[in-house]
C-alpha cells in the first residue's frame, strides 16, 4: 500500500472539493434565493427549481428545499424531486473522479426526481409538510441580498489580511503549487491540471476579495471549518480501506461483480444515512470500475447528504415518508438499470 499515493489523492480531491465549494457559497449568495422562491410558483417550474436545487453541488440547494416545506411553500412530491436530484458534497467527489459521467448521472438524476415527485403529488393530492406549522413565516432579510458588483466592488484583503482569510489564501496558494507541479493531481499537463488550477485562481480571488462578514461566516465558518475536515477523513479513510483491501489481496471488485444485486440492496440501504460521506465508499469503488452504473444510479437516488437534516429535526415522521420513498425509487431505478445490463 503506497500512503504517498493515497494521500497525494485525498489531497486533490479534497482540494478540489474545497475549491468548487467556495464558487458555489459565491453563487447561492449572489443568487439571493432565486429558485427558492420559483418553487413557490406550481406546475413544472415548481418540479424543475426543486431539482435544480438539488443537483447544484453540496447540501445548501436541499436545505433552501427543506426550509420552504417546512413553511408549506413546497408539495411533498417537489422535496422528493429534491432529494432525489441531489447528491451531497459526494457530487463535488465525482465532479473530480469522472466529471463527464458525473454531469450524465446529475442530469438523470434531475429527470427521473422530477417524474417520480410528480407521480407522488398526483398519488397524495400534492400534500405538504404534515408538522407543526411555523408561527413567522418564511423571511429573505434584505441584508442577505448581495449581487456580485458589491462582492467584489473593491478586494477586502487591501485593507489588511484576518488570520481567516491568509490561512484561506496561503491554503489556496499552496494548492496551486502542488497542482502546478504535478505533486497532487495529474502528472501531465492536460485539461485536469488546468481545470484545477483555473478553479483554484478563482477561488483564491474570491477569498482575497469578499468583505470580511462573507468570508468570515461562509467562507470560513461554513465551508473551511464545518465541511473541509469531515470530507478530507471521509476520502482519506476510504482510500486508505480499499487501498488495504487490495494490499491484503482482498477480492472486493470481484466480490461485489458477482453479487451486484447484493451491492445494489447495500448502497441503497447505506444511502438512507443523512450523511455525507458513507456514499463515499461506492463512488470510488465505481471510478475504479469495480461497481456498474445502476449501483451508482441507486446510491444517488436515495442518499441526499445532510439535506434531510433538518427535516429529521422538524419531524421524524415526514423524513421517514420521504426517505421511503426515495428508497422504493432507487430500487426501483436501479433494479431496472442492472437488469438491463447496465
Amino acid at each position: 500500500m503506497n500512503l504517498v499515493t493515497v494521500l497525494a489523492d485525498a489531497l486533490m480531491i479534497t482540494g478540489f472539493v474545497f475549491v468548487m465549494m467556495l464558487i458555489v457559497e459565491v453563487v447561492n449568495v449572489v443568487s439571493a434565493g432565486t429558485l427558492a422562491r420559483v418553487l413557490g410558483r406550481g406546475g413544472t417550474a415548481t418540479y424543475l427549481g426543486a431539482g435544480l436545487l438539488g443537483i447544484a453541488p453540496g447540501c445548501l440547494g436541499s436545505f433552501a428545499a427543506v426550509v420552504v416545506y417546512v413553511h408549506r411553500y413546497l408539495s411533498l412530491g417537489a422535496l422528493v424531486t429534491n432529494m432525489i436530484a441531489t447528491s451531497g458534497d459526494e457530487a463535488f467527489v465525482m465532479l473530480a473522479l469522472f466529471p463527464s459521467r458525473a454531469v450524465l448521472l446529475f442530469a438523470l438524476l434531475l429527470v427521473y426526481g422530477m417524474a417520480v415527485g410528480w407521480i407522488v403529488d398526483r398519488l397524495t393530492g400534492c400534500t405538504t409538510f404534515g408538522g407543526a406549522r411555523c408561527s413567522t413565516g418564511l423571511v429573505v432579510h434584505e441584508a442577505e441580498r448581495v449581487n456580485l458588483g458589491s462582492l467584489f466592488s473593491r478586494p477586502a484583503a487591501l485593507s489588511g489580511l484576518s488570520l481567516a482569510r491568509a490561512t484561506l489564501c496561503l491554503s489556496l496558494a499552496l494548492f496551486l503549487l502542488v497542482v502546478g507541479t504535478g505533486a497532487v493531481g495529474p502528472d501531465e499537463w492536460n485539461w485536469v491540471r488546468f481545470s484545477l488550477l483555473g478553479l483554484g485562481a478563482v477561488a483564491w480571488w474570491i477569498v482575497f476579495s469578499v468583505p470580511d462578514h462573507f468570508l468570515e461566516e461562509h467562507l470560513w465558518q461554513h465551508v473551511a471549518r464545518e465541511h473541509l475536515p469531515r470530507i478530507f477523513a471521509w476520502v482519506l479513510g476510504v482510500l486508505l480501506l480499499l487501498a488495504a483491501a487490495e494490499a491484503a489481496r482482498l477480492p472486493v471488485a470481484e466480490w461485489v461483480q458477482g453479487h451486484p444485486w447484493v451491492a445494489l440492496l447495500l448502497a441503497t440501504l447505506v444511502g438512507v444515512v443523512p450523511e455525507s460521506g458513507p456514499h463515499l465508499v461506492f463512488v470510488t469503488l465505481y471510478a475504479q470500475g469495480a461497481l456498474p452504473f445502476s449501483v451508482l444510479m441507486a446510491s444517488s437516488v436515495v442518499q441526499d447528504g445532510h439535506g434531510m437534516l433538518p427535516l429529521l429535526a422538524e419531524s421524524r415522521r415526514e423524513f421517514v415518508k420521504v426517505k421511503l420513498i426515495n428508497v422504493a425509487a432507487g430500487l426501483l431505478l436501479g433494479g431496472a438499470l442492472l437488469a438491463a445490463g447496465l
